[in-house]
């Protein structure tokens, strides 16, 4: 009874730290800046129709929930990191697009079984520590035949090797908790949903950035602005030999993907349907 007991804990306090780091910073202003383009391909890979009951899961401030409203969808945008909303819901309203937000843990959604059309996520679902639990949420929530899609930083790409980079600089990561890239392989996406979809499909695709004229600025506006980042550089704050090494590896790696006017971001476009 204790092992579960603190295990329970355990679990509470990583969502309480996952939370917090998500709202350091100014995500919004990144999503809206930097991957605005995103959205709108997962949405219509996900063929979001007039009438689609929708749940983004993982949604932040909203950019692929937004647009799935903008089809036609009716949807719910939902997030561990309520304080995102504050923006979507500003942006939605701007926008024309009714989205119903809630807040929700991506391992424990409070949704019923088989209540959505389409359950998609983009770059938002990956950063939960327990894949298998997010899978299993994801195909629990959607109908037969409903459609399931994910986009995802691959392990490969500039955001995957981002991670990577920051890796030995950041905190151990609890027992059980998965790398975020993992949800940008293929062969991981189909382990964790089995034989309980089809018609699975992906795609190695590119974003093209071109919002950082130097490596360095990259660097200095993630600092700013990602939660993952400014928690690492939090983490190694009393160091400055190992901030100063941070700071040049980030540096090093946007400039060995950086062609003098602009960036390639690989991710992983995923679509299925439930069986």
């Amino acid at each position: 009874m204790k092992d579960t007991i603190d295990a329970v804990e355990a679990d509470r306090e990583l969502k309480t730290r996952h939370r917090a780091m998500w709202a350091l910073g100014d995500y919004p202003s990144l999503a809206g800046e930097v991957i605005p383009d995103l959205g709108p391909v997962l949405v219509a890979a996900c063929e979001v129709r007039s009438g689609d009951h929708v749940l983004d899961v993982a949604a932040g401030s909203g950019n692929a929930a937004i647009p799935a409203a903008l089809a036609g969808g009716h949807v719910v945008a939902s997030d561990l990191t309520p304080e995102l909303f504050d923006v979507g819901r500003r942006e939605a309203a701007a926008a024309g697009a009714a989205v119903e937000w809630q807040q929700a843990d991506a391992e424990a959604l409070p949704f019923d079984d088989e209540e959505f059309d389409v359950v998609m996520s983009c770059v938002g679902v990956m950063f939960a520590p327990h894949h298998q639990q997010s899978a299993d949420e994801i195909v629990r929530v959607c109908r037969p035949g409903g459609r399931i899609g994910l986009l995802s930083w691959t392990p490969e790409g500039f955001i995957g090797q981002m991670f990577a980079t920051m890796k030995p600089y950041a905190p151990a990561p609890p027992p059980g908790a998965q790398p975020p890239p993992l949800w940008g392989r293929e062969e991981h996406v189909r382990a964790l949903f089995g034989d309980r979809v089809t018609d699975l499909t992906s795609t190695r695709q590119t974003l093209h950035v071109e919002k950082f004229p130097t490596p360095e600025e990259f660097r200095d506006y993630f600092k700013e602005r990602y939660g993952p980042t400014i928690a690492v550089y939090r983490n190694i704050a009393g160091d400055p030999e190992r901030v100063a090494a941070l700071d040049g590896e980030l540096a090093d790696l946007a400039r060995r993907h950086f062609d003098g006017t602009a960036m390639e971001w690989e991710y992983l476009l995923v679509t299925a349907r439930r069986r």
